[in-house]
């Protein structure tokens, strides 16, 4: 099965080399309703087959849960696997749709060691802020992280969400590795500033929801009707009422695209998201999503797809007809500040 593994690459300048695709693991338990672990743990197997070998997590899906979900698989193979994990996002137990973001010195150090306590490793290869809080000077929260390389927890920088001066701010106080933000043919804002300071530095980009959280599959026709109650997909804009009827409707070009060349959709709109790293000049790795072994051979496809210039064109106008934002509050991500 080696021909089936995907190429590989350098993410960012001194980074990690990683497999061209990534894994998003937090619907493995967290978000998307019930799961079947010893399926999703033979995925994880999978995927690491099929050359995928950075594995994205974060303390805050399912309060810690992830991490210790994913723990047994990192360690087992610590050696093969480049593990991301992220902080910055504190929930609420008695609610935790509240989320109080903290970047302050005090709670960075906090958060590493739970992590590192959770997913059982003396090192974590590559360690993000998950959001920003404006109240907290970028280069104090990226000084106390590279407080942390130099200490031998975590070797590499990453941030989440910020514009492209804020990146620049960072990379002034210490390299960044990746950057990580919502990038698909649904979700375009990053192309307004952030990848364009991302390639001048040498930034990899990390897209995450580069299926457009399982809409740009073509797997809803009424996706508000369809999300179970505990999928949290229904707090998304996106996904509900008029929006969700009117967003189903856009796949078109997508399917036509996908039956040229006799791929699923979902494998197009990853093609696309992949060919963005020769389009704009820097390292491209998205992390999908997913928690079957059959999605993680069909998402690993989509890295041998080539798309045409007529292709190009065919999907160039769908984020320009997306109805509803990204998020029900947009304060939080990089296009609600640039």
């Amino acid at each position: 099965m080696g021909s089936e593994k995907i190429e590989t690459v350098e993410l960012g300048n001194g980074g990690p080399r990683v497999g061209v695709q990534g894994l998003g693991c937090m619907g493995m338990s967290f978000a998307y309703g019930p799961t079947d672990t010893d399926e999703a743990r033979a995925t994880l197997e999978r995927a690491l087959e099929l050359g995928v070998t950075l594995f994205d997590t974060a303390d805050m899906y399912g309060m810690g849960e992830n991490e210790k979900f994913i723990a047994p698989f990192i360690r087992a193979h610590r050696d093969e696997v480049v593990l991301a994990t992220k902080f910055a996002i504190s929930l609420d137990p008695d609610d935790p749709a509240k989320r109080i973001i903290r970047n302050d010195r005090a709670y960075i150090r906090q958060a590493v060691e739970g992590s590192l306590q959770r997913l059982g490793v003396d090192e974590i290869d590559l360690y993000y802020m998950h959001r920003r809080e404006v109240n907290v000077p970028i280069e104090e929260s990226v000084g106390a992280m590279a407080e942390l390389v130099a200490e031998g927890k975590v070797k590499h920088l990453g941030l989440s969400e910020v514009t492209g001066s804020e990146l620049r701010a960072a990379q002034a106080v210490h390299p960044i590795t990746a950057l990580q933000s919502e990038w698909s043919l649904f979700s375009r804002d990053i192309e307004e500033g952030v990848v364009q300071a991302a390639a001048e530095l040498g930034v990899g980009l990390v897209p995450y929801s580069p299926l457009g959280r399982g809409f740009l599959t073509g797997a809803f026709v009424h996706a508000d009707k369809e999300l179970g109650a505990d999928d949290f997909r229904r707090q998304q804009p996106r996904f509900t009422g008029d929006n969700a009827a009117a967003n189903a409707v856009l796949l078109e070009p997508v399917r036509a695209v996908a039956e040229a060349h006799g791929a699923t959709p979902g494998q197009i709109a990853l093609a696309w998201v992949q060919q963005q790293a020769t389009a704009r000049g820097l390292a491209v790795v998205p992390i999908p999503g997913t928690r079957k072994r059959s999605r993680i051979e069909e998402n690993t496809g989509a890295t041998r797809i080539r798309l045409t210039e007529q292709d190009l064109a065919q999907l160039e106008p769908i984020a320009g007809q997306v109805a509803g934002a990204r998020y029900a509050d947009m304060s939080f991500t990089s296009a609600g500040r640039e």
